[in-house]
């Protein structure tokens, strides 16, 4: 979902590392990327609440609506956000695990 919606590439990935696994998505020329883990020794129940979110800024609005489309097609749901300030220039959606991703359409550092 992550790929297909943010434009995501699978960077690496790990298996039975001291009984986890895990794969890290990101864009190959960033400093920085997500990291998705399972514990095989002791499996845990995603605990996202509504105010835990990843947020992701878009200055230009076609870029933005364009990853917004591109995350309803990877079968991301959109979400009223708990905090409403996210509503306004933005949108929230939700993934399958009930964790959320901000698309902010302004710049970061605000100016």
């Amino acid at each position: 979902m992550y790929c297909l919606g943010l434009g995501l590439k699978e960077l690496g990935e790990f298996s039975e590392h001291d009984g986890f696994s895990g794969v890290m998505l990101g864009l190959e020329d960033a400093s920085w990327h997500l990291e998705f883990t399972v514990c095989h020794r002791h499996p845990v129940e995603p605990t996202a609440t509504a105010d835990d979110l990843l947020v992701l800024y878009y200055p230009e609005k076609d870029a933005w609506q364009k990853t917004c489309q591109q995350m309803l097609d990877a079968g991301f749901l959109t979400i009223n956000s708990f905090n409403p300030y996210w509503d306004v220039a933005g949108c929230t959606f939700i993934d399958n695990d009930g964790y959320r991703i901000v698309l902010q359409n302004r710049a970061w550092p605000p100016a």
